[in-house]
């Protein structure tokens, strides 16, 4: 596949890998990874303890009021000619009442004394993450170490390995769902998108484990969950277990390779689409496929989403045939899809092709991101961290001045930022809800670029992972 132009400023292929290399050995020693099962939570004294009774000593509440002091916060790009240089910071107290920003003070304010203060210690608060493509049902993680075996059929062999496996990994299906919970929310993440398989061998018990998993997180974390032909949609006959997984619950239709999987790329659109008109659900679409086959598909989930009015409900997951498109193409493709409000899911693969996601934003593509898999039969990798995912885009498109860092955190937050394009700050707000994380960064670009760790997550005014200590109250 050809390389596409690069600038002074970006890495080469070579390079990057390189790169990627020293980030693995140094997150090693760090403890930001470890070996399965034991991975290091990235807050500090983070909870380990299930469900929504789960509470860190010490911590606020839920729904209580109180002010957290001593939060930096971003207030401005620091300019030098025309050029963003660094970030200025201020540190203000918040006054949290039910869950929401009622105010934010400055230092000489006078603070309320009739209600707890927590202190903050100067660290940094960036809007909370969302881990926007995972699969909390089918997981490793938890148990013992197990590589991926090699495959002859790719996809295929994992849909027979997948007969045997779910079985195996339903007893522990539940618990192992909230244990990955409890770790996205130790890297900050307070909302997820989960897909879950629906398949012959299991039917619709995976979703039953992930949806008690998540109702004893409801505390804690926000969910969406796509109901996903893993074994085809097609191929396996799935349809009407699809539509009694949508009855249960889910938010969103997914699909898989209409025409290497499924065979028949007109009737598994046609079929996915149909469902999510009949539900008044989204569709999260998995599709692997390459090159004009893969291009073929989205063009033609473009027609569907137009004619079924699915204007902001279409996300096409993975979507490599992208990395394909010829100059010219791809912009007039890239503006339909933004017209239509369709997002694009990346895990920001390494490998043979480059996503154009530069592009796809600067033509306004809602580009979200995901980890995939966390150390599954399907792949190793993956920590749970999708500033992590930030991370390896900026090193991937050279995104490493401070502005363009800064400016990257947005693919981690779900485009939520704390300055505007031009430095004004716009998060916190008085009224906003009190969701975020607290990093050991001085700005969001040192966040990004030195994946700094997380001390504590809160959302809705509760601390969720890590923990913020007492303070008094003069």
């Amino acid at each position: 596949m050809r390389e596409p132009n690069q600038s002074k400023n970006e890495l080469s292929r070579r390079d990057f890998l390189g790169a990627v290399g020293k980030i693995g050995g140094a997150s090693a020693v760090l403890g930001v990874m470890g070996t399965l099962g034991v991975f290091p939570s990235p807050a500090a004294n983070a909870s380990t303890s299930a469900g929504s009774e789960a509470v860190p000593s010490g911590s606020p509440a839920i729904g209580s009021s109180y002010v957290l002091r001593n939060v930096r916060l971003e207030s401005g790009y620091v300019y030098e000619g025309t050029q963003v240089t660094s970030t200025s910071t201020i540190i203000r107290h918040l006054h949290i009442e039910q869950g929401v920003i009622a105010a934010i003070h400055s230092n000489a304010a006078k603070l309320p004394v009739n209600i707890p203060h927590y202190d903050a210690k100067k660290l940094l608060m960036l809007p909370a993450f969302k881990e926007m493509h995972i699969h909390l049902d089918k997981t490793f993680y938890g148990g013992p170490w197990r590589a991926v075996r090699p495959t002859t059929r790719g996809i295929f062999d994992r849909i027979a390995e997948e007969q045997v496996l779910l079985p195996q990994l339903l007893p522990t299906a539940q618990e192992r769902a909230e244990k990955l919970i409890q770790l996205i929310l130790g890297y900050g993440s307070t909302y997820v998108r989960s897909h879950c398989n629906i398949d012959p061998v299991v039917g619709t018990s995976n979703l039953e484990h992930l949806q008690k998993a998540l109702h004893n997180y409801r505390d804690k974390i926000r969910h969406e969950i796509v109901a996903f032909p893993q074994h085809g949609l097609l191929l396996s006959n799935i349809e009407s277990t699809m539509r009694e997984a949508m009855r249960m619950g889910c938010t969103h239709v997914g699909g898989l390779d209409p025409t290497n999987v499924d065979g028949d790329m007109e009737r598994s659109l046609q079929t996915m689409v149909q469902i999510a008109v009949d539900f008044k659900a989204g569709i999260d679409i998995h599709l692997h496929e390459g090159g004009e086959t893969g291009l073929k598909a989205i063009r033609r989930l473009i027609d569907l989403t137009e004619q079924a009015a699915l204007q902001g409900k279409v996300t096409v997951s993975h979507a490599f045939s992208l990395a394909s498109l010829p100059a010219g193409e791809d912009e007039a493709l890239f503006s339909k899809m933004a017209s239509l409000g369709m997002s694009v899911a990346s895990s920001v693969p390494i490998g043979r092709g480059v996503m154009p996601i530069p592009l796809m934003r600067k033509l306004g593509v809602n580009v979200i991101l995901g980890n995939d898999s966390i150390t599954d039969h399907w792949s190793p990798f993956g920590i749970g961290d999708v500033l992590q995912k930030a991370h390896l885009a900026a090193q991937l498109y050279g995104w490493s001045s401070e502005y363009n860092l800064s400016r990257a955190l947005s693919l981690a937050t779900g485009g939520i930022m704390p300055l505007s394009e031009r430095g004004k700050r716009i998060w916190p707000r008085a009224g906003d809800e009190a969701t975020g994380v607290l990093v050991e960064a001085s700005c969001s670009a040192e966040a990004v670029a030195r994946l700094s760790r997380r001390a504590a997550t809160l959302y809705q005014g509760r601390v969720v992972s890590g923990t913020i200590q007492a303070s008094a109250t003069q």
